[in-house]
């Protein structure tokens, strides 16, 4: 045994040697979040109660570089305070792989990428992490990127069973069975151009027990300026190609403007456009836009009433035209942003009446402190004043006070670094 155990440590040695580079960094996140759910995500129902709960995120990240080499790999946990019992012998979630790629650079300009990984461009409006859900969003997938000062082209795709099957088998998970995208960027002095092409295919049954995929394409530009006190972006998104046997035609457009006031105080105004389908239209063409795998949470109002978790696709789409207020000093950062929403498309009554397109008001406060280097607090308060059209999309009780409320800290030490 002595003998083997220095065999192994100079085999190891050996290895060490001949590497000539390696970079090893191990990090922990722990993100206990509480939120009081008021009429979160859609209006409370008359004699219905709002409720409480602490979820919490924790992550084991480890980072490794060795020469052209580069591995991540991320274990991740998820859960709500007291969903087990504190004797139980296992966990509701247990501990999940969030990432696990390994990434090999092939020049100086090539590299390719493949396993577990976060898809993540521009604004995150189509392909984001979500951040905000303690779970994140991941995708299995190989892509290959191509990089220089100035310009990055990226190539992806993904292909999903649920099983290692031995015969052809329907993909039940709710996910792409496979995906292909590309994604170019251009650095232009202070303009930032991009344009994004995503496409995916989704399996389902026809009439006759067959196994189809059809692919929806989903595509187009966006555009930043920025200089020393302007901050704005404009992007424009089209939908087409077919779902589950039926045609898609959808758009997306949003115009952002940010100013620096001071240098603790900037100002924005902006609007977006999602399409959507009136009520009573009986065309099977689907003309709500879906973001997709967009971090949604970042968009339309923090209260999560449209996109999030697939609330508010195919329905009437939304026009959304907000202020964003941001003021920081020292170590702390607020927020205002009030959101007026109206409908895309017409909300109309089984008895054929049309409704007023004003969905609501929502207004955001946030609030950040930046406690120490590796701890954060963050928390916020958003109320919602909705009409009576989006009772009628959403079903609840606009005259109910629908407010939530959240206090969440993020603890990110980094546990062990190492290069040689």
């Amino acid at each position: 045994m002595k003998k083997l155990r220095i065999i192994i440590l100079l085999l190891l040695g050996a290895i060490s040697a001949d590497i000539q580079a390696q970079e090893l960094d191990v990090n922990l996140q722990i993100r206990p979040r509480f939120e009081y759910r008021n009429g979160y995500k859609t209006l409370l129902a008359e004699g219905q109660e709002g409720t409480s709960q602490i979820s919490q995120r924790s992550r084991l990240n480890f980072n490794y570089k060795q020469d052209q080499l580069t591995v991540k790999l991320t274990f991740q946990n998820t859960r709500t305070w007291g969903d087990v019992t504190p004797s139980a012998a296992a966990d509701k979630n247990g501990v999940a792989v969030f990432e696990a790629w390994a990434q090999y650079d092939l020049t100086e300009k090539w590299s390719a990428r493949m396993g577990r990984q976060v898809l993540s461009y521009d604004n995150q409006r189509i392909l984001g992490e979500q951040d905000w859900g303690q779970q994140a969003q991941s995708h299995d997938a190989l892509t290959v990127s191509f990089h220089t000062e100035k310009q990055q082209l990226d190539f992806g795709g993904a292909y999903n069973s649920d099983a290692e099957n031995t015969f052809q088998t329907q993909y039940t998970v709710a996910n792409y069975k496979a995906m292909q995208y590309a994604w170019y960027h251009a650095n232009l002095d202070k303009l930032g151009v991009s344009f994004l092409l995503l496409n995916t295919g989704y399996e389902y049954k026809n009439t006759v027990e067959k196994l189809l995929v059809d692919y929806k394409q989903t595509f187009g530009p966006y555009l930043t300026y920025k200089t020393a006190k302007i901050d704005s972006n404009f992007w424009l998104y089209g939908q087409t190609g077919k779902s589950t046997d039926r045609q898609v035609s959808a758009w997306n457009a949003a115009v952002n403007f940010g100013y620096n006031i001071t240098e603790s105080f900037k100002a924005g105004v902006g609007y977006e456009f999602l399409s959507g389908k009136n009520t009573n239209d009986g065309s099977r063409v689907i003309k709500s836009f879906n973001p997709i795998f967009g971090t949604n949470h970042g968009f339309n109002g923090y209260m999560d009433y449209f996109y999030v978790g697939g609330g508010h696709l195919n329905n009437v789409g939304l026009q959304d035209g907000f202020l964003k207020l941001n003021y920081n000093v020292n170590k702390w950062q607020f927020a205002l942003i009030p959101h007026l929403f109206l409908s895309a498309a017409d909300a109309v009554t089984p008895l054929n009446e049309k409704l007023d397109s004003y969905l609501g008001t929502e207004v955001d406060f946030t609030v950040g402190f930046n406690f120490k280097k590796e701890i954060t607090l963050t928390g916020g308060y958003s109320q919602m004043f909705g009409s009576k059209t989006l009772e009628f999309i959403k079903t609840g009780d606009a005259g109910h006070t629908n407010n939530w409320a959240w206090l969440m800290i993020s603890v990110n030490p980094r546990i062990f670094t190492w290069k040689k």
